[in-house]
C-alpha cells in the first residue's frame, strides 16, 4: 500500500482544498494549475517501504539521490576530527524521507540557521541551514546533516537524544530539493562511487573493514 510522509498532507490538503474550490467556481485553468501540484505533493511526498538487511559491519545510505562528495574531511560542528566524508543531493523527485544508515544512539540533534544556496554546492555543505545528528553506534561516531537547499527550506528531524535508531529506520525528512552529508569512522570501505544513485535504506555506502 502506497504512504505518505506525515509532513506532507498540509500540503495535499490546501492543494486539493485549493483545486476543489477553483473547480466550483469553474475557474478551468486554475484548476488543472492546483490539480498537477496536488498531484505533484502527493507524489513528492510518497513514503514506500524498504528492505534493509540487518548488518553491524554495513553503512546504508541515508537518502535517495547522487553521490556528489566522497572525501576525508573535519567534521567541525560535533566531532572536530577527520571523518569518511559522503554528500548526497536530493533533486524534486527522489523520495526525501531519512533513513538511519547504521543501528545507532541518538546523542545529540543540533539546529543550525544558515542561507539557502544551492545544495549541490559545497558552500550549501557550511553555511546553508540544517539539522546535525550525532549516531554512537558499535564502529564510533557517525555524523549526518541534513541540509536544506535553495528550494527546501525546511528539514525536520523525527527523533531526540537518547532515542535508539536502527537501521534503515525513517528519522526524518528534507521538503524540497536540498542535500545530506554522512560522516563516517575513517575505517569505511567505500562501497560507491561519485554520481552513483543511491536509495535510503538500500544502496551499501561503506563497510567498516
Amino acid at each position: 500500500m502506497l504512504q505518505f510522509a506525515k509532513e506532507g498532507y498540509p500540503f495535499i490538503i490546501t492543494f486539493a482544498a485549493f483545486t476543489a474550490v477553483s473547480a466550483l467556481l469553474r475557474i478551468h485553468w486554475l484548476t488543472g494549475l492546483f490539480l498537477l501540484l496536488t498531484l505533484f505533493m502527493f507524489y513528492f511526498f510518497r513514503d514506500p517501504d524498504r528492505v534493509t538487511p540487518p548488518d553491524r559491519k554495513t553503512f546504508y545510505s541515508p537518502a535517495d539521490g547522487k553521490i556528489i562528495v566522497i572525501s576525508e574531511a573535519v567534521e567541525e560542528e560535533i566531532l572536530k576530527d577527520k571523518a569518511l566524508k559522503i554528500s548526497i543531493f536530493m533533486s524534486p523527485l527522489n523520495v526525501h524521507v531519512n533513513r538511519a544508515p547504521c543501528d545507532g544512539i541518538v546523542k545529540d540533534v543540533k539546529y543550525y540557521p544558515g542561507k539557502f544556496f544551492n545544495a549541490y554546492t559545497d558552500e550549501a555543505s557550511i553555511k546553508n541551514e540544517h539539522i546535525t545528528m550525532l549516531l554512537e553506534s558499535k564502529h564510533g561516531k557517525v555524523v549526518v546533516k541534513q541540509i536544506a537547499g535553495s528550494v527546501a527550506r525546511r528539514a525536520v528531524c523525527r527523533v531526540k537524544p537518547g532515542e535508539v535508531l536502527k537501521q534503515g529506520q525513517r528519522y526524518g525528512i528534507i521538503k524540497f530539493s536540498s542535500r545530506l552529508d554522512v560522516f563516517l569512522p575513517l575505517n569505511t570501505k567505500v562501497k560507491v562511487q561519485l554520481n552513483d544513485k543511491v536509495k535510503a535504506g538500500e544502496t551499501v555506502l561503506g563497510v567498516v573493514q
